[in-house]
């Protein structure tokens, strides 16, 4: 029997797409993965009550006790390394991983951006601002991705993404809400490619 994959996933906030993630490996959806380690950059992130609910180990790795950026990295590699990481998810983590983290794990990090990139990625798009750009651009889509992390910002390669529509009336809130539930799909799903081998750019 294949082993399963050993997911490792890094969050700041309410973690949504952890949970997301949860429920398709506990519904046997994802069977092909396993969540080893939930690792926040916040104490106070409400993503660690949904890892101790469901029996998954909660770490905090916080700049806040590591000022020095090079220690900070070596610390998440140590607790990656400690779990026998496979693959780093990255679910609402809202900070820069360092060059360092990157080069040990090339193409085994994943993020997921609420914009159909490279639309609206980069530099200082992100959260509520990637919603309130696309609607003062007047788009008429917008939508998710999930792709692979590289040394730039939300320039990896993309392994998917999918589109909701942009309708009339919409605030950045409730296009925000429309395009967290297509993350919620899309994450797992991409996941599940990663794990059968098929990561081919839709």
């Amino acid at each position: 029997m294949k082993e399963k994959m050993r997911i490792s996933v890094l969050v700041s906030g309410g973690g949504t797409n952890l949970q997301s993630l949860i429920d398709n490996i506990e519904n046997d959806s994802l069977p092909e993965a396993e969540i080893v380690r939930v690792i926040s950059s916040r104490e106070d992130a409400f993503a660690l009550q949904r890892a101790s609910k469901a029996g998954i180990k909660g770490v905090v790795v916080s700049k806040n006790d590591f000022p020095d950026s090079d220690m900070l990295a070596q610390t998440l590699i140590k607790t990656l390394e400690e779990a026998n990481t496979d693959l780093i998810v990255l679910a609402g983590y809202m900070s820069i991983l360092h060059p360092d983290v990157i080069k040990k794990y090339p193409k085994r990090i994943i993020n997921v951006h609420p914009s159909l990139l490279p639309k609206y990625g980069g530099k200082g798009f992100y959260g509520m601002r990637v919603h309130k750009a696309v609607i003062e651009a007047g788009e008429k889509t917008s939508g998710a991705t999930v792709h692979f992390v590289d040394e730039g910002i939300d320039t990896g390669d993309i392994i998917l993404q999918r589109e909701v529509p942009v309708q009339a009336g919409d605030d950045e809130n409730t296009l925000a809400a429309r395009v967290l539930e297509m993350e919620h799909i899309i994450l797992p799903e991409a996941i599940r490619r990663i794990c059968t081998g098929v990561t081919d750019t839709e």
